[in-house]
């Protein structure tokens, strides 16, 4: 490993909806790779997973903006300018080539993506972010690579903040944030990617996304992986116990890209079939929760459907193992948005749950139709209730599945593999 550390920058940290990201810096450490923690946004979390208190970084967060997109821009920089102030001096002493180009870098891209003949104001906002985190990074003396989760705002600020440092940088592409062209408008994407030493993402069919745009910068892949803190939990080992009748239980943020009320008229066509179902949705509230909750009790579901809000891991291993099958009907939605391979899927199939899912973005490179789970096209109630009800008639082939599945993940997303997977990439970066 070079000499230097690497510093991560993220948006929000930690965020109990992002698992994945404490568990992969906290597998770096253990395989002996210094990083640096650096948070655009303040602590806003009470709830946090345990494995975020077993990582050694402690997070440096940026100070606090308010929101620019309702405001005009001067009396904006009033409330919001003097804390970067004394940053902006330092780096303009310290850094006078590298603040102009990422100062030339801003200006162009808010002309580019302006609106009319409006610019476009947030470039404005991140790089004041970037002006403030090439301070502490250049304070700290240490940091060699940058490395930003999220391809939209988070990494933005990194690619400014590399020109003021002159450093390398990289970035790791999820889902809506390299598909949804309004978050990196005007070939924003492309113009970052082209600057970056290698970008990482978590799905097959995200890599070929992100070649497909031709800027000839290496594009690895990178599954999640199981997280950190499951897996130890999966250790303990549980019985699972049989429930009584068809238990469904699906996990997420209740946001449309997530099919719930797809999932929930498959289950009241169950019911009309005479199979004795219920489903049990657990997770983050969204925007999603009246329409859910009200096309329930048109359905006629109450008795059927619970909804529950956010769970423990513990929680979430024990109701996997309380219920019958786990499906998620996601789907992509008009403005692009949609899920990757969910890690809750992942997580599933390492229970020994049978999965039931949609063939869309890169679930089909976890599920394989008839081989570890069930896939049906999307926006199919019908073809899910379908899919629902062959688990619930044929236990042999649910048994088998679920143990292909389980083995599926403990091969191809072992999550320490693919930590070191990532400490490789930067092992490479250079010094």
């Amino acid at each position: 490993m070079p000499d230097g550390a690497v510093a991560y920058v993220l948006k929000g940290y930690p965020r109990i909806s992002e698992l994945f990201i404490a568990s992969e810096i906290w597998r770096l450490e253990t395989l002996g790779v210094p990083l640096r923690l650096y948070v655009l946004k303040p602590a806003d979390e009470a709830v946090r997973h345990p494995v975020v208190d077993r990582i050694a970084a402690r997070p440096e967060y940026l100070p606090a903006t308010t929101s620019l997109s309702r405001s005009r821009l001067l009396p904006w920089l009033r409330r919001n300018l003097p804390p970067f102030l004394p940053s902006v001096g330092r780096v303009a002493r310290r850094h006078p080539v590298g603040l102009a180009r990422a100062c030339g870098r801003a200006l162009a891209q808010s002309v580019r993506a302006r609106t009319g003949w409006r610019p476009k104001r947030i470039y404005v906002k991140e790089l004041l972010q970037a002006v403030a985190l090439a301070d502490r990074i250049g304070a700290q003396g240490d940091v060699r690579h940058l490395h930003a989760h999220f391809a939209h705002g988070t990494t933005t600020v990194t690619w400014f903040a590399a020109a003021i440092l002159d450093l390398p940088y990289s970035f790791t592409g999820h889902a809506k944030d390299i598909y949804r062209g309004s978050l990196n408008p005007a070939g924003l994407l492309e113009r970052k990617m082209r600057g970056a030493e290698f970008v990482v993402t978590c799905t097959g069919a995200n890599a070929d996304h992100l070649r497909a745009l031709g800027t000839g910068v290496p594009v690895h892949l990178v599954y999640h992986g199981l997280n950190a803190d499951f897996t130890s939990l999966l250790h303990e080992g549980c019985e699972a116990c049989a429930p009584d009748r068809l238990r469904i239980v699906s996990v997420g943020r209740r946001v449309p890209k997530k099919g719930f009320d797809v999932l929930v008229d498959a289950l009241a066509l169950l019911r009309d079939r005479g199979v004795d179902a219920e489903l049990v949705i657990a997770g983050e509230s969204g925007d999603q929760d009246a329409a859910l909750a009200a096309q329930v009790e048109r359905l006629g579901l109450s008795d059927r459907v619970e909804l529950r809000g956010t769970v423990t891991q513990r929680e979430l291993l024990e109701l996997y193992r309380s219920s019958s099958v786990f499906a998620l009907a996601c789907r992509v939605v008009g403005d692009g948005d949609r899920d990757g391979i969910p890690n809750v899927l992942v997580e599933a199939m390492a229970a020994g749950l049978p999965v039931v899912s949609t063939s869309i973005s890169g679930i089909p490179e976890l599920v394989r139709d008839g081989e570890n789970g069930v896939l049906v096209e999307q926006e199919d109630p019908v073809a899910l209730a379908d899919g629902l009800a062959r688990i619930a008639h044929d236990p042999a082939f649910a048994q088998r599945i679920a143990e292909a599945g389980r083995g599926t993940v403990m091969d191809r997303f072992d999550g320490d593999t693919l930590a070191a997977r990532m400490a490789g990439l930067f092992a490479g970066a250079p010094a």
